[in-house]
């Protein structure tokens, strides 16, 4: 008997031919790394021949604004203003230049979670020398993490608040607005890892109260490896000047001027070094083919999918672990598993392609998706 299929999800289906993995593969592992388009090959070997037929003289007249369509084309999926982007090669590189922009003389604490990726807590576990404390605040049920239980934890000797949108492992989404508040009242910063939102949920960065927000192309914006994205509240973040630095965040970088650092006076003050150009055209694919879709039709469609997911896991007996709140849960779906990795070899003999956590067998639907996908998923883990 087929499986019901979303409605939301029926309207988008046309795209999946715009994936050639499909063509040999059930993919639901876009929490990882969203599959190449032909539209995004197409875009790198746009880069390949310009870069074959110019050479460095693209520069000026193509591959510079092609930057600038980038930063705008992130800032309209957070709801920001071009000039408050910076762009990076990944989210380390975009956290590192946050980090080597505060004072920690007078504000040596760092809040994080313990559900946050490993790359936040390393970033400031390295500054422990310079007396730098990194508190993690605690998960009880592994899943998510109290909202009162992470403002418990800020203080006056709070620099920052680092934390997921949605959370990595668990796909939890995380209520920022009061955190954004309780930072404000202590005078502390808020940077928040939007790698596992961008994209699959709605996402407004005023609304949200971010000082800083990150994301990038890996995942659900298409763009694959090397692009990501900073962005920086010019009302909170205007007289921060990173310690680390580069050419492109120099306010006339062709001036090639050795003798003083004049950072930008906007986000790009942020940023560091030459961005690589063929991620960029990669991403930018990305973003036209979900401009194309319709960024809330994809978002409709994948939290569609995810709960039809979630519910027939949940029929399974194969009890997902997700947040209990509806309205909580994001396109992750953990599966507990005692051997993940030997789950996730089974699923790719069968052509599925999923992906292990500890203890877990993370399926991650998108748009593209249908309900059959998932299902003959969840039919050979229910099977051992």
């Amino acid at each position: 008997m087929p499986s019901p299929q979303v409605p939301a999800a029926a309207e988008l289906t046309g795209y999946r031919d715009r994936f050639p993995i499909f063509e040999h593969s059930v993919y639901l592992n876009s929490c990882s790394l969203g599959p190449l388009s032909r539209q995004g090959r197409a875009a790198i070997n746009e880069y390949l021949d310009l870069w074959d037929q110019r050479g460095a003289s693209a520069w000026y007249d193509t591959w510079l604004p092609a930057l600038d369509r980038l930063r705008a084309g992130y800032a309209e999926v957070i709801g920001a203003a071009p000039s408050a982007m910076a762009l990076h090669p990944s989210i380390s590189s975009a956290v590192t230049a946050v980090a080597e922009s505060l004072d920690y003389s007078r504000r040596p604490v760092v809040v994080t979670t313990s559900l946050d990726f490993p790359t936040v807590a390393y970033q400031w576990l390295g500054k422990q020398a310079e007396g730098v404390t990194v508190r993690v605040v605690e998960s009880a049920d592994g899943i998510t993490v109290p909202t009162e239980r992470l403002i418990a934890a800020i203080d006056s000797r709070t620099a920052l608040v680092v934390t997921s949108h949605v959370f990595f492992s668990t796909g939890a989404i995380h209520s920022l607005p009061p955190i954004a508040a309780a930072c404000r009242a202590h005078g502390a910063l808020l940077l928040v890892d939007g790698y596992q939102a961008v994209g699959q949920i709605p996402v407004d960065v005023g609304q949200a109260g971010a000082d800083f927000y990150c994301g990038g192309g890996l995942k659900w914006l298409l763009g694959g490896s090397g692009t990501a994205f900073l962005y920086s509240n010019p009302d909170t973040t205007g007289s921060l000047m990173p310690r680390t630095s580069g050419w492109f965040a120099h306010q006339r970088p062709f001036d090639f001027d050795l003798a003083s650092l004049e950072l930008r006076d906007d986000g790009r003050r942020f940023e560091s070094g030459t961005p690589p150009v063929g991620s960029v055209y990669a991403q930018l694919a990305g973003l036209d083919l979900l401009r194309e879709a319709g960024l809330s039709r994809v978002q409709l469609a994948t939290r569609d999918l995810a709960a039809d997911l979630i519910a027939a896991a949940t029929a399974a007996g194969l009890a997902p672990r997700v947040a209990s709140d509806p309205a909580e849960r994001s396109a992750i779906v953990p599966i507990p598993r005692a051997d993940p990795k030997m789950d996730v070899a089974r699923l790719a003999r069968a052509g599925i392609i999923a992906d292990a956590r500890p203890g877990l067998v993370r399926l991650s639907p998108y748009f593209y998706n249908t309900t059959d996908d998932h299902r003959s998923a969840l039919e050979i883990l229910a099977h051992d």
